[in-house]
């Protein structure tokens, strides 16, 4: 099994990546390989809505120039994806949103290539702000129909200098907790593959109130 996750911070070693080490390290501990991906050090398009993914049905994102689509299809053949992401204003990074604002329509529009895998989110934050941002990410999970493990707390650390967070013990034990819960989500889903038949799939339903 594989978990690839994504770190949002402009800071390849930075505060987030410390936070997604935690977690990492005890999917690591329970056998399961992990790759983080930085984001947030490159320039990232944001989403036109031109659409083009819905009707190519290709898995893939028809802007040019970034990573994107190599980002996608490791997400497809990952069994869990994690998200981080530094807080900005009370949000994530602009490369984080851009880059998931993208995969995830396009996953989306592909047949829910993200659909019951295993994924989280955590975030870094100097001081306030962290719960919004974290909500955010988890949008993300939530419209995919993905498979989230939880934490004895919300998945925020607290620092400001890189390193830091190692400081925030409550901090540290909410990734350590998350990363255990995860690597145990993971295994269920992989015993049970076979096993336990996963729902039907339903045609996403689309509709406004304009009338």
């Amino acid at each position: 099994m594989k978990v690839v996750a994504f770190n949002g911070s402009p800071h390849k070693e930075g505060n987030t990546w410390h936070a997604l080490k935690m977690v990492t390290a005890e999917l690591e501990t329970a056998g399961i390989e992990t790759e983080i991906v930085t984001v947030g050090d490159k320039p990232i398009r944001d989403c036109i809505a031109c659409g083009m993914c819905a009707r190519n049905k290709d898995e893939r994102c028809v802007l040019p120039g970034d990573p994107v689509n190599d980002w996608i299809q490791l997400m497809k053949q990952a069994d869990g994806i994690l998200l981080g992401s530094p807080v900005y204003f009370a949000a994530m990074s602009g490369a984080m949103k851009s880059f998931l604002d993208r995969a995830f329509y396009v996953a989306g529009m592909n047949g829910s290539l993200f659909r019951h895998k295993v994924g989280a989110a955590v975030v870094a934050v100097r001081r306030s702000g962290g719960i919004p941002a974290f909500e955010q990410l988890n949008n993300f999970l939530l419209y995919s129909e993905m498979l989230l493990p939880t934490s004895n707390y919300w998945n925020v650390i607290h620092g400001r200098m890189s390193g830091e967070v190692e400081q925030d013990a409550e901090g540290v034990q909410i990734m350590r907790v998350l990363g255990k819960n995860m690597a145990w989500l993971l295994k269920l889903v992989e015993h049970g593959r076979g096993a336990v038949p996963a729902p039907e799939r339903e045609q996403k339903v689309m509709m406004h109130f304009i009338r």
